[in-house]
């Protein structure tokens, strides 16, 4: 993952619904990312009500409830959140490419932005740089979801 963000556009999300995805594998990572999200999110204006939290087992399972959330007409853009640590195999690397995959399906499917918030990476230390580190994607994922909802809104008028 580059270093080197977009800065988030100010935008105003006081008529926006977002809705978050947020695998339970690796909790104390993905909270972290959750928590970052929704305080940005709210930080820009999205109240808090409008902002809907589902919680799924693990991060082959975000698609899934992505679509259901993006299909129900309730969100302007919805953020699928996950980490994946590499092991002894390369599992990691498959069940990210496909949930890459299947979200970005999601997201042409419903024509709701769907962002993939789901981080892949080689070692713990990674994904604490950028869960609870320095690296703020929990953030950069809520800017990214919060810039296409209103694109999207732009769009359709």
């Amino acid at each position: 993952m580059s270093l080197d963000a977009p800065t988030p556009l100010s935008i105003s999300g006081a008529d926006c619904r977002i809705g978050i995805v947020a695998a339970r594998f690796n909790s104390a990572l993905v909270d972290t990312l959750a928590s970052r999200a929704h305080a940005w999110l709210t930080a820009a204006g999205v109240p808090s009500e409008a902002i809907e939290t589902v919680r799924v087992p693990g991060s082959h399972e975000t698609p899934w409830a992505a679509q259901q959330l993006a299909a129900s007409g309730r969100f302007d853009a919805v953020i699928a959140l996950g980490v994946l640590i590499a092991g002894d195999t390369n599992h990691h690397e498959m069940v990210g490419d496909a949930v890459a995959h299947a979200l970005m399906r999601v997201s042409l499917d419903t024509r709701v932005p769907v962002i993939n918030g789901v981080i892949v990476v080689n070692n713990l230390a990674q994904a604490e740089a950028r869960t609870t580190g320095s690296i703020n994607r929990g953030m950069e994922f809520a800017a990214a979801a919060l810039e296409m909802a209103t694109l999207k809104k732009t769009l359709s008028q």
